[in-house]
């Protein structure tokens, strides 16, 4: 493997981290949203299983609504 090729991959896994990272505050962003209303019922945030499963349900939508658009519109190669 010459220096060229080992700069190009690594370029290439640190981008991938990127888009990781990139999603994951996507995703958290959604289920913030999603979960707003439901917790603002519940008292003073504090961990109780209501809480915890409000969480829980808005990070499974949030996921479910990324995973759909990447259905509909799949990443283009060389984009």
């Amino acid at each position: 493997m010459t220096a060229r090729n080992h700069g190009s991959e690594h370029k290439a896994k640190m981008l991938t981290a990127v888009v990781d990272e990139s999603r994951k505050r996507v995703i958290g962003i959604m289920a913030s949203i999603l979960a707003a209303r439901k917790l603002a019922n519940y008292d003073g945030g504090k961990r109780v299983p209501a809480t915890i499963s409000a969480i829980s349900d808005a990070l499974r939508w949030a996921d479910a609504i990324l995973k759909e658009i990447d259905e509909r519109w799949p990443e283009r190669k060389g984009s």
